[in-house]
């Protein structure tokens, strides 16, 4: 690494330790604060009741809004906050609707939030979305028959970064500074995250963007990592590198085999990372699928479905 890299991950360390209150050195470990979560069968099925609330007016004046896939069936249900993709820039709640329905029917309460958009207001306002949307479904799960004593996020691809950096810094001032007034004392700490395609190394996925000349991608990034340091300060390997003091929650990350979005040996230089950190990590290789082989029906995205309902079934019990 040459002096100016070290010079970066010098003040991003800085920068990173005063803004969380935290010494930017090891790990600091969930608790075994979490409660028994309710009784969760990944084999069951249930039928769903689909409505949508809203959850709060963003910067740019539009109207966050959550999908609510409620079981209907005795419960409680073990809650799930879904975060979309989009690279940032693009898609909403409805993003992963048939992921999202897969899961409920299988007994969980799953809620997928629309998050502020780059072009709407850059980093870190989409991660601010998603921390006051886990604190907002701790809030309100019981108005669905939801549980949230093991409460977990889905994230995919950009939604799966904020997912993340929502687990990592669960109390980062910068991302907890929108007031939840209907319950103050809440926070976003969580059980667990599952992942698909998530971009767990921003400044390589970048690198990769650029050296495909996929120009779109590249005014994505530089849209929501403004300004653009950021794209240094946010990035989890890059958070791992710096070993700053972060929240580990076991992690599950699904990546296609074919993604040239996302590249497999990022991927697998985070997970090894992540675990190196002590942090537990289900990596899965998906033969034959690329960035988003989950939009179409298939044998692998059956397994997709199956892998997360198998992996939340693991947290809930443990």
């Amino acid at each position: 690494m040459d002096k100016a890299a070290l010079g970066r991950r010098d003040v991003l360390k800085l920068m990173a330790a005063g803004a969380t209150g935290l010494p930017a050195a090891g790990t600091l470990r969930p608790g075994a604060a979490h409660a028994a979560g309710a009784a969760y069968d990944p084999n069951a099925r249930f039928e769903l009741a689909v409505s949508e609330v809203e959850l709060r007016r963003n910067r740019a004046g539009r109207m966050l809004m959550a999908r609510v896939y409620q079981p209907k069936g005795p419960g409680p249900f073990p809650a799930v906050l879904d975060l979309h993709g989009g690279a940032w820039n693009n898609k909403n709640r409805f993003a992963e609707e048939p992921m999202d329905r897969a899961l409920a029917a299988s007994g969980l309460l799953v809620v997928a939030v629309d998050l502020t958009l780059a072009p709407e207001a850059p980093y870190p306002a989409c991660v601010q979305d998603a921390n006051y949307a886990m604190r907002w479904l701790k809030a309100k799960a019981a108005t669905w028959n939801g549980d949230v004593s093991k409460i977990g996020v889905y994230g995919s691809s950009s939604g799966g970064h904020v997912a993340e950096l929502l687990a990592m810094r669960p109390r980062d001032p910068r991302y907890n500074s929108i007031p939840l007034d209907a319950a103050p004392q809440a926070d976003a700490t969580l059980a667990y995250v599952a992942t698909r395609s998530p971009i767990s190394n921003t400044f390589a996925r970048y690198e990769n963007a650029e050296r495909r000349h996929r120009e779109s991608m590249v005014k994505n990034n530089k849209t929501f990592f403004s300004p653009w340091e950021t794209i240094h300060e946010a990035n989890p390997q890059e958070i791992l590198e710096r070993e700053e003091k972060i929240a580990m929650v076991p992690l599950l990350i699904m990546q296609g085999a074919l993604d040239d979005n996302v590249l497999p040996d990022m991927q697998e230089k985070f997970v090894n990372s992540y675990r190196a950190a002590g942090g537990a990590c289900d990596y899965h290789l998906f033969e034959n699928s690329v960035h988003e082989w989950v939009a179409e029906p298939g044998p692998q995205t059956d397994k997709a479905r199956e892998t997360v309902k198998a992996f939340i079934a693991r947290q809930l019990k443990a």
